[in-house]
């Protein structure tokens, strides 16, 4: 009797140890979704990238600023720079994120391919930062940095 009771939980041990394998993570797919400073960047890019503009509007606070080589960017200015995108794809490396209380600051390496308007969007690897703050009605980008290495 101890024998069978020893090899059931032996048993149930490695069907639970097993289903750990069975399941892979999955990306979010909306910023709901997102669990992180990561999650909210990926799921930001892929709405730039679909053209979801009412998604890419809800995540930027109407405070954003945000800071590019050419100087500093308001929230309007933003969207209507992504508006003129084709972005084909895109990669994000290196990405690191700090929280501290209700806020995110994720740096990661990122590389575009497409064009933004006629022009090509610049394909050398960038540096950026965002920061993520969490609101009322979700996670916002407050800020938002791009340099060249």
């Amino acid at each position: 009797m101890r024998l069978r009771f020893t090899l059931a939980q032996l048993l149930v041990f490695m069907m639970l140890l097993s289903a750990c394998t069975f399941y892979k993570d999955r990306p979010a797919r909306a910023f709901s979704e997102a669990t992180g400073g990561e999650g909210l960047e990926r799921v930001f890019w892929k709405q730039v990238k679909a053209a979801n503009w009412t998604e890419v509007e809800r995540a930027l606070a109407s405070n954003y600023v945000g800071i590019v080589p050419g100087g500093s960017l308001d929230r309007d200015t933003t969207i209507a720079q992504y508006r003129q995108w084709q972005l084909k794809d895109y990669s994000l490396g290196d990405l690191k994120t700090e929280l501290n209380g209700s806020t995110i600051v994720v740096t990661y390496t990122f590389t575009l391919n497409g064009a933004g308007g006629s022009q090509p969007l610049p394909s050398a690897p960038q540096h950026m930062m965002s920061v993520w703050q969490q609101q009322k009605a979700g996670w916002v980008v407050i800020a938002h940095s791009v340099s060249q290495p």
